[in-house]
């Protein structure tokens, strides 16, 4: 059998599987879902010992600290993807939501309400929870997934895929609905992302490589979760110790996620007295710093940065510094260099304040706080399927509503157009 012919087999089963996952009330919904975050709890000894194979695999590979970091699972990540799992079984089911009606002067009534998009082909790298997450979300939202992850996370996303599959089966979940592509070969994801007639949206989560090639190649709606170089700004008004405590929690708490903060931008006025502070904190986490010609006459010690880390998404303790004349130029340099991820000002000035959020072009703006908040989970939503960096038809993270389109309803008693 082809890999073509495999994947149009699994295509199809998810296709019909997402007319059947319409029928199941939101109490069936939720009911598959405490199983399911049951079923992990249960065995998650069987999912740390195949997550140990991959990390295994990882070492072997030589593959990053930050990307080894995204795949491990210990007992804390499995009690924060299971909490994931029993937060969206207790959030509303967007599904079957009236937007929006109103009755014409005709006698119809027109209702605009929220559907399931189909069927969702998640792509992505490293990360094991988000075969939980994405699994509960689309479930939530009555959506068939196909689920392809990176092939270092490979034992991990199987152990993961076949208890929550075990858990709703017994409990009504439709047959394939939830699948896993375990074929290593690239032509696998170029050739899913080519068959819209099973395929309603793509969503690539992972490296510029996997983007660009998801980009280039799909004939299907694909909604980026891109790369994230996020900044912070820290203004001439900004309390310098809270600027601080943010920088040192944006770059160090988690530096291979892609909320963490990668450039810094500091107001010339403070520059000489915030740096020094700076660099000794950033240096106890042993990050190394990259300055900008002005940065370095404060920091002569610190490394020069070229034009190509302003574009870096380092994913590691690195980050880039540079002194800007002020909040404009701030503001320049992060819709110039950055990845429309998530942005932040430090700053007590609420002019500064407010032209900073409304003309930096990204989906998720903060002042006074760490980047590190963008996540679906922060937000609210229990989890995320990713973080989109587009802007239609979803930005910032992915919840339940954005996995949801609509349809108009329109209720007649014979009426005809004239």
């Amino acid at each position: 059998m082809t890999i073509e012919h495999t994947l149009r087999e699994i295509g199809s089963r998810a296709k019909a599987a997402s007319t059947q996952l319409q029928l199941l009330t939101t109490d069936e919904k939720n009911a598959i879902l405490q199983a399911m975050a049951n079923e992990l709890h249960e065995h998650r000894e069987v999912i740390k010992r195949e997550n140990a194979k991959d990390l295994a695999f990882a070492e072997t590979a030589q593959l990053s600290k930050a990307l080894i970091d995204r795949l491990l699972l210990d007992d804390v990540r499995i009690d924060n993807m299971i909490a994931s799992i029993r937060r969206i079984a207790m959030l509303p089911d967007p599904v079957g939501k009236i937007l929006h009606e109103h009755e014409k002067n005709n006698g119809l009534l027109i209702k605009k309400i929220r559907t399931p998009i189909g069927v969702i082909a998640m792509i992505y790298e490293s990360r094991p929870n988000v075969t939980a997450d994405v699994s509960a979300l689309c479930l939530k939202t009555s959506n068939a997934a196909i689920l392809r992850g990176g092939k270092e996370a490979l034992h991990t996303n199987q152990a993961i895929l076949e208890l929550l599959l075990a858990a709703g089966y017994k409990t009504g979940l439709p047959h394939h609905a939830l699948q896993l592509i375990t074929i290593p070969d690239h032509d696998a994801v170029r050739l899913l992302i080519q068959m819209p007639e099973y395929i309603d949206l793509a969503i690539p989560r992972g490296g510029p490589s996997l983007i660009n090639m998801v980009v280039e190649h799909a004939r299907v709606p694909v909604i980026k979760h891109d790369k994230g170089v996020c900044h912070t700004y820290v203004d001439k008004t900004a309390s310098l110790d809270m600027a601080l405590n943010i920088c040192v929690n944006a770059k160090c708490q988690r530096p291979g996620v892609c909320n963490a903060m990668e450039s810094l931008l500091v107001h010339e006025a403070i520059a000489e007295t915030f740096l020094p502070r700076l660099q000794a904190a950033m240096e106890a986490h042993h990050v190394t710093l990259k300055g900008d010609h002005l940065s370095r006459k404060i920091l002569p010690r610190i490394e020069e940065a070229t034009d190509t880390d302003w574009y870096t998404e380092y994913l590691d303790l690195i980050l880039s510094v540079k002194i800007v004349k002020d909040v404009h130029a701030a503001i320049y340099h992060i819709n110039h260099y950055g990845s429309h991820h998530s942005d932040a000002i430090v700053s007590e000035d609420r002019a500064a304040q407010q032209l900073f959020v409304n003309q930096v072009d990204s989906s998720a703006v903060y002042i006074n706080a760490s980047t590190r908040f963008t996540d679906g989970g922060e937000f609210g939503m229990g989890a995320e399927i990713g973080i989109s960096t587009d802007k239609l038809h979803a930005r910032g993270p992915m919840g339940l509503e954005e996995l949801t389109t609509y349809k108009y309803i329109i209720y007649g008693q014979g009426q005809v157009r004239g």
